[in-house]
């Protein structure tokens, strides 16, 4: 289990920041399948701004950035919802 540890640790330091950033990203972005359960999340949607907005400053675009971190503190302090499905509600045309 040690050498497992180890091994992980490993992998992760040939890791640039970048893609470390990138891979947290992957890991807390909305499934296709689990949007409409989780849209509403404060957390979840918090966590998936805040961590593109690591990577626009990883990425020199410290205006992208910030409009995340905003979008991360409005889902926090509820001054942002989600707006309503798309496919749900609406007349199509």
């Amino acid at each position: 289990m040690l050498q497992t540890e180890h091994n992980k640790n490993f992998d992760l330091q040939d890791l640039s920041t970048l893609e470390l950033a990138q891979a947290l990203m992957a890991r807390l972005a909305i499934s296709p399948q689990d949007w409409h359960r989780l849209k509403s999340n404060r957390k979840v949607r918090a966590s998936e701004q805040a961590a593109a907005a690591i990577i626009f400053l990883l990425q020199n675009q410290p205006e992208e950035a910030l409009q995340r971190l905003q979008q991360a503190s409005g889902w926090l302090d509820r001054s942002i919802s989600a707006p309503p499905c798309p496919t749900h509600g609406h007349n199509r045309e």
